[in-house]
């Protein structure tokens, strides 16, 4: 099978890397350093409960999927006879540039390149490449094995074999492939989900309601599963924080700069990073939200 590489191992990173390799690809997860990797290969192995679960997964199914699967901090090594490479690290765009740069100068030329980026552009980072014709955006949700839509997102200068090819990537991995005609921030998802996000976070920080009524108040009110403090729990706190940084840089609004600060002192730099790390707005395993009296008190 086609060799393919994900690039971070972060919580969407390593859900990539394990959704390609139960679909029957060779998969080499990349990260910085052997502890990332430690972090990465965790992530990877908790995820057989919910495969389990969710897709009837075998075990003899996962056992497989983890015999495709390959962990290195070689870069060099990593991209090697790569098909495609994914790249799912830190939304800072000098760190994904530096990246780009980097991997240029070794995969093949024939490599395929897509960012799992939530809010940048392609175009930002094409020239950065070396063969913009050969890069794209290909963005995944979070819990891609049952949320499993797949923005594909090309800019001006992607080939549209390229794009093409990447759309039917997607649905080989068992994607609902969503091709998008013209780059936009945020994609789909993103240009819906993260002004609501950001909504409730300015609701908090300007001390209108605490997280748990704000949650209470959308769940009640519509129905939904999930508020969006728990979904920020889910995404991560440090992308989160990412987002916010960069509009308040880019804006200079006194809003996103307010939120940028409390989400930095009150969370990242106590490490309360969200459900990966057992606290965010809420304390994990058990989140108060999944309490059977939560949304009746």
């Amino acid at each position: 099978m086609k060799k393919v590489v994900v690039a971070g191992g972060g919580v969407l990173g390593s859900q990539i890397a394990m959704q390609a390799a139960y679909h029957g690809y060779d998969v080499t997860l990349y990260d910085i350093n052997e502890e990332a990797l430690t972090q990465a290969e965790a992530r990877v192995q908790a995820l057989d409960a919910p495969y389990k679960e969710d897709l009837q997964a075998t075990s003899d199914q996962l056992a497989a999927a983890h015999d495709r699967m390959q962990f290195t901090a070689d870069l060099r090594r990593a991209v090697d006879g790569a098909y495609l490479v994914i790249e799912a690290i830190p939304e800072v765009v000098s760190i994904k540039t530096e990246f780009y740069e980097s991997i240029g100068a070794y995969a093949p030329e024939e490599t395929i390149f897509a960012t799992n980026s939530s809010t940048l552009l392609p175009s930002q980072f094409a020239e950065a490449t070396g063969r913009p014709d050969r890069f794209l955006a290909l963005h995944f949700a979070n819990s891609i094995w049952k949320n499993n839509t797949a923005e594909v997102m090309g800019h001006e200068g992607t080939d549209e074999a390229v794009f093409d090819e990447v759309v039917a990537f997607a649905r080989s991995i068992g994607m609902i492939a969503l091709p998008l005609h013209k780059e936009q921030p945020g994609y789909i998802l993103n240009s819906l989900l993260v002004p609501f996000l950001d909504a409730a976070e300015m609701l908090y920080v300007n001390d209108v309601a605490d997280p748990e009524t704000i949650d209470k108040t959308w769940m009640i009110g519509t129905g939904a599963p999930l508020g969006p403090f728990a979904i920020l729990d889910i995404v991560g706190l440090e992308t989160a924080y990412n987002i916010v940084r960069m509009k308040a840089e880019a804006t200079k609004e006194p809003k996103f700069e307010k939120l940028a600060t409390v989400l930095k002192e009150q969370f990242i730099d106590q490490g309360k990073l969200g459900r990966a790390t057992g606290e965010g707005f809420y304390t994990y395993p058990n989140p108060r939200f999944l309490d059977p009296d939560f949304l009746k008190k």
